[in-house]
């Protein structure tokens, strides 16, 4: 576990500081709690659509994977920000419990996460339509399906 201290150091300058019932700690726990919830229920979704034999090869697209194509690097990162404001009480941790969310996100967007996984789901049929509609990471409203070509 060599990330270990990146992973947990927003969570390690909170244990040692001394702090009462603050909007930073509501903020924090309110993020916290508003991530795991939406990545616990968009892994639920995924892990029954693909439980029906019937969506074998089909692309996921309803529910939370209707607002975002990554509802669990969503809630992910959701997380690593809602431990930020709970760190850093005082301009000493600010800086120093930053860079865990700011490391994760940048690896959640632009570098392991979605990326790879991207590239691998474009290869399967209908990916690219939904890509289409559906946005990359920030939970939107799906855009509207195109209208089909109507048969000659």
């Amino acid at each position: 576990m060599e990330h270990a201290p990146i992973r947990t150091g927003p969570v390690q300058a909170a244990a040692y500081l001394p702090q009462g019932v603050d909007a930073l700690l509501v903020l924090g726990l309110v993020l916290w709690a508003a991530g795991l919830a939406f990545e616990a229920v968009g892994d639920h979704q995924l892990a029954r659509f693909k439980s029906d034999p019937a969506n074998r090869g089909r692309i996921m697209d309803q529910g939370l994977w209707s607002w975002t194509r990554h509802p669990n690097y969503f809630g992910d990162f959701l997380v690593w920000w809602g431990l930020y404001p709970t760190a850093c009480p005082s301009r000493q941790t600010a800086a120093l419990t930053l860079v865990p969310p700011l490391l994760m996100s940048v690896l959640l967007i632009w570098g392991s996460g979605k990326r790879l996984l991207e590239a691998h789901m474009m290869q399967r049929p209908g990916y690219a339509a939904y890509k289409a509609r559906t946005s990359g990471f920030l939970p939107r409203p799906p855009r509207r399906r195109p209208p089909r070509p109507e048969p000659p």
